[in-house]
């Protein structure tokens, strides 16, 4: 099947970007720079890609507001890799030991909670997994211990559609946050976590670039089995290319930077994204077809999960809805049901196509 226009892409990952960077991309493929080569193609170390990599990182610290007391390291191996990158890098500092607290929300929390047991003791401060992830375990019932390096958190859940409505209040530990799939996003403190770390394939650009913003005095407490590569001081002195970065990844989260910053900054592509999470949700609430079943004050901006309640309807919904330009709409494998990621690049115009598609199906169902 072929379209004749662009699609409305509700991908979970590597998700939609903005027609003008694509085409910028598109424009300099060839040349980049007057140079007679693509950006992929030119040294890593050269005086050229130095300045595009200089830039890519003041603008990231102009959108986010990271004080230079932050390093910003452009890393390889998605968030996955930093599951073992972080209790390599801060378990040790543990008062009795390797020890990092974890509220496990989601898949991806549960994900990284289970990685950090190679490396040391990682309590479980947390969870909702009896709810099925549908919601965040009240603050009063989470056991944060006083000897743990860290508490862990995901502020996104992608899967579960699960989100922290700020930055959670763990008595001045220490806090770690993936932010993957809601970068950029929303407004933050940085100041409120010692690191940030997320994957650029959800809000910034394609997969292969890992972005980490780790407090400075975090750094050199590694583990001395920490692999170079993972060592976060080893990589901040060699301004994160201790092996050859990805140059590409880099150059289109950077041109994803520019056209966030032509927008407004996060501050005005925040409003816009709760335009788009009103919309679809207000939608679902009143309708008789479709549910979501996530507790409404922990809904996800970034990624609506919903189901019919006749699961019959499935394959008709999902077949006519990608006849219709909707594509991806289907719920990762563990969750089941239906999911629309709706990141920054996804036009308040693809929500409203989407709200009404799902309409019409319900009235025809």
């Amino acid at each position: 099947m072929t379209f004749d226009r662009r699609i409305f892409n509700f991908a979970a990952g590597p998700a939609a970007l903005p027609e003008v960077v694509l085409k910028q991309a598109a424009s300099e493929m060839l040349n980049w720079q007057g140079l007679g080569a693509s950006v992929m193609e030119v040294s890593h170390r050269g005086k050229e890609f130095m300045a595009l990599y200089e830039e890519v990182l003041h603008d990231l610290r102009t959108l986010m507001g990271i004080p230079d007391s932050y390093e910003i390291l452009l890393l390889q191996g998605g968030g996955l890799g930093q599951n073992a990158a972080i209790p390599m890098n801060l378990m040790a500092l543990g008062k009795n030991g390797p020890k990092a607290d974890f509220l496990v929300t989601g898949i991806w929390s549960e994900k990284s909670y289970k990685e950090a047991e190679k490396y040391g003791a990682a309590h479980l401060a947390a969870t909702s997994a009896l709810e099925i992830f549908n919601t965040i375990p009240d603050e009063a019932s989470w056991s944060l211990s006083d000897d743990a390096a860290y508490v862990h958190y995901c502020a996104n859940e992608t899967i579960g559609g699960v989100e922290f409505p700020g930055v959670p209040e763990v008595g001045g530990r220490l806090l770690v946050a993936d932010i993957s799939s809601n970068i950029l996003s929303r407004e933050i403190d940085v100041t409120k976590c010692g690191v940030w770390f997320g994957g650029a394939q959800k809000n910034i650009g394609p997969s292969g670039v890992t972005i980490v913003i780790v407090r400075k005095d975090l750094m050199g407490h590694s583990m001395s089995i920490t692999p170079s590569i993972w060592d976060w001081s080893k990589q901040a002195a060699t301004q994160s290319m201790l092996n050859t970065p990805p140059t590409f990844s880099i150059y289109m989260a950077g041109l994803g930077f520019k056209w966030l910053l032509a927008q407004g900054g996060v501050q005005a592509i925040e409003k816009q994204n709760q335009e788009k999470a009103n919309l679809l949700y207000s939608f679902l609430d009143q309708s008789s077809l479709y549910e979501n079943r996530v507790t409404k004050a922990y809904r996800s901006r970034m990624n609506v999960t919903f189901f019919l309640k006749d699961e019959s309807l499935n394959a008709a919904f999902l077949a006519q809805s990608n006849a219709a330009g909707l594509v991806a709409l289907r719920g990762h494998k563990a969750a089941g049901g239906m999911r629309a990621s709706i990141y920054n690049a996804m036009p308040l115009e693809g929500v409203q196509a989407l709200v009404e598609f799902m309409r019409d199906f319900e009235r025809r169902a």
